[in-house]
């Protein structure tokens, strides 16, 4: 996808390669459609995607197909409902237009990125968490399965989360995706805690067979407490989504995050040697954070320039 984004030379990207060459040139923007051809990840082709069309030289329209709510990746709705507003404090916005879903194992998703480039990126702080003053969330099925299982996986992380956060109304709404915006069949739940800051956290899960609909429910929830228990201002998930953002922008950026994950580490440490940024990852100093496993994650961006704006 992304050496059609830019025109570029790619060799070696066949299975069971253990190396490429990438010559990237200049990066296109336009109508460009990426097909994983299975319930791989669209989300993971958007991240991929767009760090590159935001220095592109027009608008662009990604349309991207595969899974929407699949393992091992963000389900679109954290990507829409988390990523997205947080992102676009880097000084940026894109819309997501969800065509169809899809699931493991057969895909058929679709969703249609659209955004303009920008001639620089902003440096972002998010050091302040707040207190959280809502929680809220969807619990989905499709295709065969009964809608009972929504409403279980619902009720299941209700009670689950009333155990540690008696105070807050927690409202998650069980859903039926209709017919026409859903191939295949899935059930999963994405719940989404908001501070007072502004901050995001979520914890989602998705059904499989033989799971049944309560434990679907209690993971989710248990994933989100897990998050809010940390100190940090981003949950475990968004850290590394952020870091090549952070290194591409024009300025000192700073993020507190809870214990930093592999794939946080292994994101600094490509950013550091493709952008050559500076990142430093120490524990937090504040107060309140003595106790937890909370750290600060801080990079002197690049302050990479778009040429075509």
């Amino acid at each position: 996808m992304i050496r059609d984004l830019c025109d570029g030379q790619l060799e070696g990207a066949e299975i069971g390669s253990t190396e490429i060459t990438f010559t990237p040139e200049k990066i296109r923007g336009g109508i460009h459609t990426a097909d994983t051809k299975t319930a791989g990840s669209v989300c993971l082709l958007m991240q991929v995607s767009m760090p590159c069309v935001l220095f592109a030289a027009s608008p662009s329209e990604l349309r991207l197909k595969g899974g929407t709510n699949a393992e091992m990746a963000p389900q679109i709705d954290y990507t829409v409902m988390v990523f997205k507003p947080i992102v676009e404090k880097f000084g940026f916005t894109f819309n997501c237009d969800i065509k169809m879903r899809g699931y493991y194992p057969k895909g058929g998703g679709e969703v249609i990125i659209r955004m303009s480039p920008v001639k620089q990126l902003n440096p972002i702080s998010l050091t302040d968490r707040g207190s959280v003053t809502k929680i809220y969330g969807r619990s989905f099925v499709a295709g065969v399965l009964p809608f009972k299982v929504a409403k279980d996986m619902a009720a299941a992380a209700v009670r689950c989360i009333r155990k540690e956060i008696r105070d807050l109304y927690v409202n998650i709404q069980p859903v039926q995706e209709s017919k026409d915006q859903a191939f295949g069949n899935g059930n999963g739940i994405i719940i989404i805690a908001e501070t007072s800051t502004g901050c995001l956290f979520a914890g989602s899960s998705l059904g499989k067979r033989g799971v049944n609909a309560d434990k679907v429910g209690i993971e989710a929830a248990e994933m989100l407490l897990a998050n809010l228990r940390h100190g940090g201002a981003v949950d475990e998930y968004l850290q590394d989504q952020l870091i090549i953002f952070m290194a591409l922008a024009n300025g000192v950026s700073r993020i507190k995050t809870g214990p930093v994950t592999l794939h946080t580490q292994t994101a600094i440490h490509f950013a550091e040697q493709l952008a050559k940024a500076k990142f430093t990852v120490k524990k937090s100093e504040d107060e309140e954070d003595a106790t937890k496993d909370t750290y600060i994650i801080e990079c002197q961006g690049i302050g990479m320039t778009n040429p075509n704006v």
